[in-house]
């Protein structure tokens, strides 16, 4: 399965970001043989706004079946959904430890956003 996880830079050893819409990276890993993309997120780094939306619309762009992050936004969570994106949250950790709780399905599937918009 193709995940994309919100990631403090651009290993697979990296931190989980905390926020979807303003990470610093999303890597798109496949949970099968670890194999990732790093896609930088840096248009919406410092957005004013609708970073939520173009961060979910790029990680529907990539073909992923699951999004990964500390928080969720209700504008990015709907795009997501709409775009058929399965989300889940983890409050910290690498992006390989996320992965290994993926496959252990122990992870926090979520049925909407967890955080109000523009959280920072």
């Amino acid at each position: 399965m193709r995940i994309a996880v919100s990631a403090s830079s651009h290993d697979i050893d990296a931190q989980v970001d905390p926020r979807f819409g303003r990470a610093a990276f999303f890597l798109m890993v496949d949970s099968e043989t670890l194999s990732f993309d790093a896609v930088e997120n840096k248009q919406n780094h410092q957005a004013a706004q609708g970073a939520g939306i173009q961060a979910a619309q790029n990680v529907a762009d990539k073909n992923v079946t699951l999004a990964i992050s500390g928080n969720f936004g209700p504008k990015a969570f709907d795009t997501l959904k709409a775009a058929g994106i399965g989300t889940a949250i983890i409050s910290n950790g690498t992006i390989s430890d996320v992965i290994e709780l993926f496959k252990n399905k122990k992870l926090k599937i979520i049925n909407g956003a967890n955080v109000d918009g523009h959280w920072v």
